[in-house]
C-alpha cells in the first residue's frame, strides 16, 4: 500500500506506537486547531482517543522524511470499520447519532469512515491523494459496496452555513433504501432555503474540501445535520455507493488496481 511517491509511505497501524501516533496527529488537528474535546482526550499525553479506537483498522500516511521526529513522521490519518469488525463491537461509531436502519437492512457490505486528518503543512497538496488511493486498495480488497461517515462544517452556529447545507439537502440526498437519518433526538433540519434562493456558487465555496469530494465521486448525504459541540462541528452524514463510481473516477481512486 505504498504511493508512487519515494517520500511517503502507506500502511495500517499495527502496533500501539503507531495507534499513539495516529491519535497525537488527531489531537494536533481536533483538540488543538479545532477546538474540540472528548471524554476521553488525554491532554497531558496530547492523544485524541476513543473507545472505539482498538477496533478500527487507521490508515496512516507517514513521510519518510520526518526521520528525527517520530511524532512529525505520520500526516494523515483515516479510521476505517468495516461491517464484521462493526458486528463485534455490537454497533458502528456513528450510530450515537444517526439512525443507520435503511444501510443495515441493504445487505451491502458496508464500512464507516472516521477520524480524517492531515497535517496542516501538508494540506493542498498529494497528501489527502495518497490517503484515499490507500482507502481504495482497502475497498478492492474487503469488497466494499457502500462507504459512509460524517465530514464537518467547523462552527455550530447552523446559521453561518445554511446555505451550503440547504443546497446538500436539496441536491445530493441519498435514495430511500439507503438513507441515514439524524436521531429525533439531535434532528437539525438542513432544509433552510428554498431551492430558488440558493446561489450555488456560494454554497460550493462554503463547502468543506472533503464534502466536495465526495459529492465528485457521486455521493449523497443522509438527513439532517447533527451539532456536536464537544467537537465545535456541524455535521453531515456521506455514504458513497462504490458501485457507483465511474471507471475513470475509479482508475484515479483505486491507481488502477483490480478487484
Amino acid at each position: 500500500m505504498t504511493p508512487d511517491d519515494p517520500n511517503f509511505e502507506l500502511r495500517l497501524a499495527v502496533t500501539d506506537a503507531d495507534l499513539r501516533a495516529a491519535q497525537r496527529l488527531r489531537y494536533e488537528v481536533f483538540v488543538e486547531e479545532l477546538g474540540g474535546s472528548g471524554p476521553l482526550v488525554d491532554h497531558a499525553a496530547r492523544l485524541e482517543k476513543d473507545e472505539f479506537d482498538e477496533f478500527f483498522d487507521h490508515l496512516m500516511l507517514i513521510d519518510r522524511r520526518q526521520k528525527t521526529d517520530s511524532d512529525k513522521q505520520v500526516v494523515g490519518v483515516y479510521r476505517l470499520l468495516r461491517s464484521d469488525m462493526a458486528a463485534r463491537v455490537g454497533r458502528f461509531y456513528s450510530e450515537d447519532e444517526y439512525d443507520l436502519s435503511a444501510l443495515r437492512a441493504s445487505g451491502r457490505n458496508l464500512m464507516e469512515l472516521g477520524r480524517s486528518c492531515v497535517r496542516a503543512e501538508y494540506r493542498g497538496g498529494r497528501a489527502m491523494y495518497h490517503l484515499w488511493s490507500g482507502l481504495g486498495a482497502y475497498v478492492v480488497e474487503h469488497k466494499i459496496d457502500v462507504m459512509f461517515g460524517v465530514a464537518s462544517f467547523h462552527g455550530t452556529n447552523i446559521n453561518e452555513f445554511r446555505e451550503p447545507l440547504a443546497y446538500l439537502h436539496h441536491n445530493h440526498l441519498a435514495p430511500d433504501n439507503l438513507r441515514a437519518r439524524v436521531l429525533d433526538s439531535y434532528f437539525q433540519t438542513m432544509d433552510l432555503m428554498e431551492p430558488d434562493q440558493i446561489d450555488r456558487r456560494a454554497a460550493m465555496r462554503g463547502m468543506p474540501t472533503l464534502i466536495k469530494a465526495y459529492l465528485r465521486l457521486g455521493g449523497f448525504i443522509g438527513e439532517g445535520a447533527f451539532i456536536d459541540h464537544s467537537f465545535n462541528t456541524i455535521d453531515v452524514f456521506l455514504m458513497m455507493d462504490t458501485q457507483k463510481i465511474s471507471e475513470k473516477q475509479r482508475s484515479m481512486y483505486t491507481k488502477g488496481r483490480k478487484g
